[in-house]
């Protein structure tokens, strides 16, 4: 495949490729308002014609008991290559504020280079830049089929929590059955620093109620006398981490994946500005964390455990001179390569146990199974391809990042038992989540370039 044959093709329908995703964006497919469920079907029903009409000849709508995801397949004409599924999802995220938009969030604009409109981003864009590759691949190569099969599945529910993918993978784990997952979810280091993800953190939580006496008591009858709720969880709270800022926890971190030298090297030529990042973390006087990690480690690669929120007593207007009966906290963990959130769970609530002291009753609550991590060695052959795939549409040197956020990846990874491989063009300057969400469509195009140049590379690696 020649590179100038898939750049000509992917500037020469440059402007079509455009016209098509706006279409698409205005659809306003918010998964998490039920006012817009129809939505979500619609973009569902107008993606599957789209991808019809890009020669898939296999395309299906797939039910679940919220909203529909779609289904696509294009088999190689070697019946023994590789089989690759393309993950993203066609929900989004809601609009409000509406006020701080500059323009309708669904009738997405061009300004220069930006393609502005809620979707652009995450994920819709992200998405389609695959349909333009695959194109841009078979006519560069005169093929009419890829050199590996490609199955892409684009979830209608992970804005609103992917509430029944996991679900939906296993009912339909044999035709989804890979040799690999790319994910196009994420994002990069900026535009001129190209780079791929390769984890993102898992997420437990935890409600922590410690209960004293039956009802408040006067203080000055019974302070000092019996155990006060609140001044135990302070105290619990205060003892969650050590000098060194690492989690108290025993066992917490035994499962964890450490990362490898290469790694902390690739993280380190990284052009991070902390000053800068500080700004943007809420005018942040001061970096914070475990200690013997970056700022950048800590928030990609190392677990943490923050306190939410705490309360308990009398927090009304005026004194109140009681005893509390109880006191409450919430926490939350972001977990790194390797844990388990059950485990981080139940780890945590024996530490709990042990912390309260004689007199005060302990009881922690979890609203459910946590979010998995998910992790890519960075010597793995599936992303060495990808990172050449990328490298020759940039043309220059790939880096490695990870996120600190949560999604429905490691399903994907532990249901279908294959490996992922972060392929995004994204950045966090694109506002996703946010009123003027954007896309630069520069960077889709060499999404869409990456894309062509990505089967081949996984057709030879993953054999």
């Amino acid at each position: 495949m020649q590179v100038n044959d898939v750049v000509a093709y992917i500037q020469a329908d440059r402007d079509r490729f455009v016209a098509d995703l706006k279409e698409w964006l205005a659809i306003p497919s918010i998964s998490g308002d039920p006012a817009h469920a129809e939505d979500v079907r619609t973009s569902a029903g107008w993606l599957a014609e789209y991808l019809r009409g890009q020669g898939f000849p296999t395309v299906e709508v797939w039910e679940t008991p919220g909203l529909p995801a779609v289904y696509a397949e294009w088999p190689a004409e070697d019946p023994q290559a590789p089989t690759v599924v393309v993950y993203g999802h066609h929900d989004v995220q809601p609009v409000e504020p509406l006020e701080e938009w500059e323009t309708d969030p669904f009738k997405p604009v061009e300004k220069g280079d930006r393609l502005i409109g809620r979707g652009a981003s995450d994920d819709k864009g992200q998405v389609f830049f695959h349909t333009l590759g695959i194109r841009a691949a078979l006519a560069a190569s005169g093929r009419q089929s890829p050199p590996v099969t490609v199955k892409l599945l684009v979830e209608g529910e992970e804005e609103s929590g992917s509430v029944h993918f996991a679900e939906l993978l296993r009912t339909h784990r044999d035709r989804l059955a890979c040799d690999a997952v790319v994910i196009s979810d994420t994002t990069m280091w900026s535009a001129d620093v190209p780079s791929m993800c390769t984890g993102m953190r898992g997420l437990a939580d935890a409600e922590v109620t410690l209960r004293g006496p039956d009802g408040d008591l006067h203080s000055g009858s019974f302070g000092g006398a019996v155990p006060n709720p609140l001044h135990a969880m302070a105290s619990l709270l205060a003892a969650l981490h050590d000098a060194d800022g690492r989690v108290a926890v025993p066992g917490f971190y035994d499962d964890v994946v450490p990362l490898s030298d290469e790694e902390r090297e690739l993280f380190a030529r990284l052009p991070f500005d902390e000053a800068e990042w500080l700004r943007t973390a809420g005018n942040s006087r001061a970096a914070h964390g475990e200690k013997g990690y970056t700022t950048l480690e800590r928030v990609w690669a190392r677990p943490t455990a923050e306190i939410n929120g705490m309360w308990g007593g009398h927090t009304g207007p005026g004194g109140k001179t009681i005893v509390p009966r109880e006191a409450h906290a919430k926490i939350s963990f972001r977990l790194a390569a390797g844990q388990d959130p059950r485990r981080v769970q139940d780890q945590f609530r024996a530490w709990v146990a042990e912390q309260a002291p004689p007199g005060v009753e302990a009881e922690v609550r979890v609203s459910g199974g946590g979010v998995r991590p998910c992790f890519s060695p960075i010597d793995s052959p599936g992303v060495k391809a990808a990172r050449r795939a990328m490298e020759r549409a940039f043309g220059t040197e790939v880096l490695f990042t990870r996120e600190g956020g949560s999604g429905p990846e490691a399903d994907l990874a532990d249901i279908l038992e294959a490996p992922l491989i972060f392929v995004a063009v994204g950045l966090d300057g694109d506002r996703i989540h946010a009123p003027n969400e954007k896309v630069e469509i520069p960077l889709l195009l060499k999404g869409a370039e990456t894309a062509a140049y990505l089967w081949e590379e996984l057709a030879a690696a993953l054999r």
